[in-house]
């Protein structure tokens, strides 16, 4: 390959540094880096690729823009609300250059597509923010042999590492096992600071350039965390698990499996058929038994934060974390509906309360934003 003019001029501050120069250069014009998700994540690091060169870039991504997205996801805009993100992104990456292929892949990552869609690439860089894509990710990049540029964020804290089963551990060495379903909060739940998903996709971008150029010391067993409401850094070792299922000499996984069950989805996201009805009410429910019943109980399990932005009329607040201790202010004899945002933690109250003998309580299946969407437009949401 022989730079243009116009490549010279455009990429000449990575040229004239040693540890690029011209042959790196076409490295990365020669590169194909897949990108898993197109929102905090995904915003900055494919826009650093793309500016970087990188010849072929993928973007991955099943959502749409939507309103509250644009306080971080810095790829869209305004104007592309409502518009798929792959097309989004798309749209904004061939403004900034022209001359990057962009694939677009308008899906889900699962079991079926992960390893024919990840097989085409060098690299491969998660912006994901669930679990189970992520050791979805995780075991594909394994079985495949590819390096895998890990990021994650939540309120004021990033993580960012290289998972290369080939040279270092794996996912699966660091995390063996997912947390208990919604034991860990969302983003959409616990909130995030606008700009760390851009100073953390910027560092998973610079990973990534640094596997394609071979140059530097990649985080391949190392973990960062960065928590920039203190402005520290820490780096902590990550070990090759001898014993890791899916990248150990004596391997127990060696095919993709179905990862919202290893993650426990069946169990704490969803109520199996059969107990839905028992557990769990709807919106549409909930507002006719508000119509006829004024003495039901309505606890919210969100946090003070969230509450503050807009709530049930006379509803109770106790936050999950609290419930354990604070139970003793209910009342066994009442009726309870429990919400919170989208129903996860609402469901891990509710399950939690039954336990305690509380048997005329209810999830509020979908949260208050469910209820904000088909019920009260006027209600704010976040």
């Amino acid at each position: 390959m022989v730079l243009t003019n116009d490549q010279i001029s455009r990429y000449s501050r990575h040229l004239i540094m040693p540890e690029v120069g011209v042959e790196g250069q076409e490295k990365l014009l020669a590169s194909k880096v897949l990108c898993i998700g197109a929102g905090g994540l995904g915003s900055p690091l494919a826009l650093y690729l793309a500016a970087a060169g990188v010849g072929r870039l993928g973007i991955l991504d099943f959502d749409v823009v939507d309103f509250s997205n644009l306080q971080r996801q810095i790829i869209h805009s305004e104007q592309n609300i409502g518009k798929l993100k792959v097309e989004s992104a798309k749209e904004r990456l061939a403004e900034l250059n022209s001359e990057v292929h962009i694939d677009t892949y308008n899906t889900r990552l699962t079991s079926e597509n992960a390893m024919d869609i990840i097989n085409d690439y060098d690299v491969v860089v998660d912006g994901t923010d669930n679990f189970a894509t992520r050791y979805l990710v995780n075991d594909s990049c394994v079985l495949l042999g590819k390096p895998n540029v890990y990021g994650s964020i939540f309120r004021f804290e990033g993580q960012v590492s290289v998972f290369d089963a080939r040279s270092g551990p794996c996912y699966r060495c660091m995390y063996p096992e997912p947390p208990p379903p919604g034991m860990v909060p969302s983003c959409a739940e616990g909130g995030v600071l606008g700009v760390l998903p851009g100073i953390v996709g910027a560092m998973q971008a610079a990973e990534a350039i640094k596997l394609v150029l071979g140059k530097g010391n990649p985080l391949i067993g190392k973990l960062l965390i960065i928590d920039i409401m203190n402005m520290k850094f820490n780096e902590f070792t990550v070990k090759k698990d001898p014993k890791c299922p899916i990248c150990s000499e004596h391997r127990t996984i060696n095919e993709l499996i179905d990862y919202e069950e290893f993650c426990g989805i069946g169990r704490g996201e969803e109520v199996k058929d059969g107990d839905d009805s028992e557990m769990q009410i709807t919106v549409d429910e909930f507002n006719e038994i508000l119509q006829d019943n004024s003495h039901i109980v309505i606890l919210d399990v969100r946090e003070p934060t969230e509450y503050d932005i807009c709530r049930f009329e006379n509803s109770k607040l106790i936050p999950l974390g609290e419930l354990y201790k604070r139970a003793n202010e209910l009342d066994t004899a009442d009726e309870i509906v429990v919400h919170c945002h989208h129903g996860v933690r609402s469901l891990q109250a509710t399950m939690f309360l039954r336990g305690l003998g509380f048997k005329k309580v209810k999830n509020l299946k979908g949260g208050i934003d469910d209820w904000a969407v088909k019920i009260d437009p006027e209600m704010p949401r976040y």
